[in-house]
């Protein structure tokens, strides 16, 4: 019982501090989030494509998802949270069922604009298709009027890794898919003659 008590009082300190901002801040169930996916750092003792993620929104956050749809086998954990390229004691822990699709992170930030970095293991390279792509979605609880209030945003979508060569799939994501190029020019003249001999 003592136990419990503790962890409520911890949860009620922790939530209390971003409420302070809350009224100043962007809607936390429409938040505007941005950040892309690059490949990572090896890991000492791993073979796999590690893939980095950041992304920051213009409110706190005390959760978020990363839903990909390629099977994720393995997460790194914590997470680095900075400011303007300076690292803050704002802090998550991360979890997820290895392989998944997902991985869940719990913590905070007591602003926006925080940006938030960390890395989860693929099995095969990043530029393979097809190209790892994550989905976002951020969780917010905060009390207000002594009552603890969620709220959730997204899905933003993360994109395709950064720095892999353009192909057929160039500039399309999975919430905004665009149509194959097949062939271009090239294989239109190649129509053309194919007739003509015909």
């Amino acid at each position: 019982m003592v136990w419990l008590t503790a962890i409520v009082g911890s949860l009620s300190l922790l939530l209390a501090a971003p409420a302070l901002s809350h009224a100043e801040e962007s809607n936390p169930n429409n938040y505007s989030c941005l950040g892309g996916l690059a490949p990572g750092t090896p890991e000492p003792g791993s073979e796999e494509q590690q893939v980095n993620y950041t992304f920051y929104c213009d409110g706190p956050i005390t959760g978020y998802q990363l839903q990909a749809q390629v099977p994720v086998t393995g997460i790194s954990s914590p997470p680095i949270v900075s400011k303007n390229k300076l690292a803050l004691t704002d802090s998550f822990s991360c979890s997820g069922e290895v392989p998944g699709y997902a991985l869940n992170c719990v913590g905070s930030t007591k602003e926006g604009y925080e940006a938030i970095t960390g890395q989860f293991a693929i099995g095969k390279n990043i530029c393979k298709e097809p190209r790892v792509d994550t989905l976002l979605t951020v969780t917010y609880a905060y009390l207000e009027k002594g009552v603890i209030t969620q709220a959730i945003s997204g899905p933003y979508d993360l994109g395709r890794p950064k720095g892999c060569p353009p192909d057929a799939y160039s500039g399309s994501t999975r919430l905004e898919p665009k149509p194959l190029e097949l062939g271009g020019k090239h294989h239109h003249k190649k129509k053309a003659k194919a007739k003509k001999k015909a």
